[in-house]
């Protein structure tokens, strides 16, 4: 039987799955919408469309390495339970080495590409583990990185999965410290790697409000100038990760100790998962009345 828009949309309207699934479940089943139903609850289609409207800002950054490529990525659910679920771990294992090995420029390229260069495609293989593992589920971006071999990687996860730091030591080959200086990232937290790549434009805004609070607290404007470059020296060693004391050893600064090492860091990347998204907010009490009141 030919298949047509009108037993697509209601396919989509009973099940909640995508269209090109409704159409492709039409298709095996020869246009019989009862096992074409079937076959998308078989395929845990429907189930996971269902779950697509729900919030999932939580979930896990994780790395992989192969080589000279690394990559740090971002993988969301619904609850922090789900991460210590072993599918969900082995989720994590299968994205991290097909976007290291495939290299998608964007998480929509690394969706339409097939796992690992074959068979079903990346976005099918996260429906199905949706439908296994009764969350959504969704990869929500990536970064990767290339090095020489006279480089080292610097990688540290935090916490099973909460914050992740990539970075790369270069002209070093000490991983040790490349992952000491991601583990410094991680807790700190810098903006940028040093006060070269802070905008002019937002050096000098803090630099007017620094003016602004010192002459409010009644300073003479004949020492305030010197004030404020003094105060503004202090921020950029709050945001900078060369101009920060160094976690591991505060008597020496993050720049001392790169440079101890032979190497140089010009670029980080930190993912804090969650960060940026809205979060589902619960009220127990309110959950546990709307139970008593059904």
């Amino acid at each position: 039987m030919a298949v047509n828009a009108k037993m697509v949309k209601e396919l989509r309207e009973k099940t909640g799955a995508g269209m090109m699934d409704c159409k492709k479940a039409l298709t095996e089943t020869d246009g019989d919408m009862d096992k074409a139903i079937e076959w998308l609850r078989e395929k845990g289609i429907s189930k996971a469309a269902k779950k697509a409207d729900r919030i999932a800002a939580e979930g896990s950054a994780a790395i992989e390495i192969s080589g000279n490529t690394a990559v740090l990525f971002e993988v969301n659910c619904e609850t922090d339970f789900v991460t210590k679920n072993d599918q969900f771990k082995e989720l994590l294992k299968d994205l991290g080495q097909h976007l290291v090995s495939q290299k998608p420029a964007t998480v929509e390229e690394a969706l339409e590409q097939k796992l690992h260069g074959e068979g079903e495609t990346l976005s099918t293989y996260i429906t199905e583990r949706v439908a296994k593992i009764g969350e959504k589920i969704s990869l929500r971006r990536f970064t990767l990185k290339e090095k020489t071999d006279n480089d080292a990687f610097g990688a540290y996860i935090h916490m099973g999965g909460s914050i992740g730091v990539l970075t790369v030591l270069e002209g070093s080959t000490d991983e040790a410290a490349a992952k000491d200086v991601a583990m410094h990232v991680a807790a700190v937290n810098p903006r940028y790697v040093s006060r070269d790549e802070i905008p002019q434009e937002e050096a000098e805004k803090e630099r007017e409000l620094l003016k602004t609070q010192a002459l409010n607290e009644g300073k003479p404007e004949n020492i305030v100038e010197k004030m404020v470059e003094g105060r503004l020296n202090k921020f950029f060693e709050e945001i900078c990760l060369l101009d920060q004391s160094f976690v591991k050893d505060p008597d020496q600064k993050v720049k001392q100790y790169v440079a101890s090492t032979g190497g140089q860091i010009t670029n980080f990347d930190r993912f804090e998962v969650g960060e940026g998204m809205e979060k589902r907010e619960e009220n127990f009490a309110d959950e546990v009345m709307s139970q008593v009141k059904k």
